[in-house]
């Protein structure tokens, strides 16, 4: 059929793009940071999974899509927004991570595995805050992603389709995956370690953004 051959070669030179944009964003997203704690802990204790999961992936998707777009350079035009942004993370960090400090110290029913629900509005208050003002995000997404798509051209759009792809997957399947903790976290002495631990997680990033690292 005429055509074929042509969008044969297309779909070749597209392939590698989007795998490409897929892994890369996988990649950046696999270690485990201050965001990626608390969709863990919110699948733990099976309160908003869904909310958490969406809102997290889709502020990935709307940061890799400006990313790719060119908009990137933002830091280099603006040189004072990089301190800026670390040292407004590491501050909301340093006080999240004393917070979940005080939660493993306390323990008690606050760390039950089937604990009293939160209001909706203060889970979607702490996701976006630790979304939107955590710079390692930018630095990823605008940055890195940003500048890596640049090699496909001129098929960047599949790139940030693959890198939006893998956010997805990962979220969904960190929030979700959590379930089948569940049993383990039904002991208060599991939660005391696991809410330890993303405090030191916070306290470790903080750090390393005041450090300049």
């Amino acid at each position: 059929m005429p055509g074929t051959g042509k969008g044969s070669f297309r779909v070749l030179f597209m392939l590698p793009a989007f795998i490409s944009g897929f892994f890369t964003s996988l990649s950046l997203i696999l270690a485990i940071g201050a965001q990626n704690a608390f969709v863990l802990r919110q699948g733990l204790r099976r309160q908003y999974v869904g909310t958490v999961v969406l809102i997290c992936a889709f502020s990935d998707a709307l940061l890799i899509t400006a990313g790719v777009a060119g908009f990137g350079l933002a830091e280099q035009a603006v040189p004072w927004l990089g301190p800026v942004m670390r040292g407004a993370g590491a501050a909301f960090l340093i006080v999240y991570g004393g917070l979940r400090f005080l939660a493993a110290w306390r323990g008690g029913a606050a760390l039950e595995a089937e604990a009293a629900p939160v209001p909706r509005a203060r889970i979607v208050a702490v996701t976006l805050l630790l979304t939107w003002a955590n710079p390692h995000v930018y630095l990823d997404t605008l940055m890195l992603i940003g500048s890596v798509s640049t090699r496909y051209a001129p098929w960047q759009g599949m790139f940030a389709t693959g890198a939006v792809l893998a956010s997805f997957v990962f979220f969904a399947a960190l929030g979700y995956g959590a379930r089948g903790l569940a049993p383990l976290f039904r002991r208060p002495a599991a939660w005391r370690v696991l809410e330890t631990l993303v405090g030191v997680v916070m306290w470790t990033i903080a750090l390393s953004l005041l450090l300049g690292l």
